[in-house]
């Protein structure tokens, strides 16, 4: 039987020992354990879905990282040696990557791909590590690479749609996202990632219907929901995005991201006391929304809302 997914939610901005803690309560000897419960030949992909505040664009589910091994290819080795040097590979691809070092990640997985070139999921992590440097085309070829040897595992499509928002082709992330839904129909996260594209063509009632499927599929899905709330304000349904504002930031203290929209949402009503208070946390958790161009083109917020925070910063510095 194939091993369930193990999905893992990480948001940028909440405490920032939290993705280090999600790492570190894993079992540092992963592959063994996958050894010793699934079996050497028959170990299907185990799949960990850290679906977080990309770094590069939007709110999308960053790439799904997969653990996937294969049988030794010297049959003079067993499997436990082997399983003991891949095991030493892996713990350090993924410390690196907790750690924000996505170019000593990049060299781990090529390490790897040297002694299994055709393991379809470690081609689709090295692919996540230069994404994660944005080093997008370069990632694309990975994916492209992993797709041909697993073209019935959905992760794949899920990252390289996330590469190919970055270059700003939504059109072939949106038919990605549909690849991943033909293969698993409930999944959040393409959903999610299929409104992002939606959005950044410019369709955000269709962004918002997507946005409301991954909610429903999943209601503890905090990006989805500030999605939604983005979406709405978006929309002109203002009242209930700032509801939804208002009850992430309660639940969620350190989510720069809605706080900052939150910011920007209470100065257009007139709510400068409050937006004000806001902000001083905004910039505590996260500089980057000082920059305008930084959030209309790297984050990639709605218009509207990137005019009101353009208005309250504008102000701020007159001021």
């Amino acid at each position: 039987m194939p091993a369930r997914p193990l999905r893992i939610r990480l948001f940028k901005n909440l405490p920032k020992d939290l993705f280090k803690d999600l790492f570190k309560n894993l079992p540092k000897n992963l592959p063994k354990n996958l050894l010793k419960n699934f079996g050497w030949l028959n170990l299907s992909w185990l799949k960990l879905k850290i679906l977080g505040f990309s770094l590069l664009w939007g709110l999308s589910a960053a790439p799904a990282i997969a653990v996937s091994l294969q049988p030794a290819p010297n049959p003079e080795i067993t499997p436990q040696e082997v399983g003991q040097a891949v095991n030493t590979l892996f713990d350090k691809a993924f410390e690196a990557t907790s750690h924000g070092d996505f170019a000593t990640a990049e060299g781990l997985w090529t390490e790897i791909l040297a002694r299994y070139p055709k393991n379809a999921a470690v081609w689709s992590n090295r692919g996540n590590a230069k994404v994660s440097q944005r080093k997008l085309q370069e990632a694309i070829e990975d994916y492209n690479q992993s797709i041909a040897l697993a073209p019935d595992q959905p992760d794949p499509y899920l990252n390289r749609g996330t590469a190919l928002e970055g270059l700003q082709d939504w059109d072939a992330a949106i038919a990605d996202y549909n690849r991943v839904l033909a293969l698993d129909p409930i999944d959040p996260a393409a959903f999610n990632n299929r409104g992002n594209a939606k959005a950044g063509a410019g369709d955000w009632d269709a962004a918002l219907q997507d946005y409301q499927t991954a909610v429903e599929l999943k209601p503890g899905f905090a990006m989805a929901q500030a999605n939604c709330a983005l979406a709405l304000y978006q929309l002109g349904e203002t009242d209930a995005s700032m509801q939804r504002f208002r009850n992430l930031v309660r639940k969620y203290p350190q989510f720069a991201d809605v706080r900052a929209a939150f910011t920007a949402a209470l100065w257009a009503q007139g709510q400068r006391g409050e937006a004000e208070s806001q902000w001083v946390s905004v910039v505590g958790l996260d500089s980057r929304y000082r920059d305008l161009d930084w959030v209309r083109t790297i984050r990639r917020w709605p218009p509207r809302l990137v005019e009101a925070l353009g208005q309250f910063l504008s102000l701020q510095s007159n001021g």
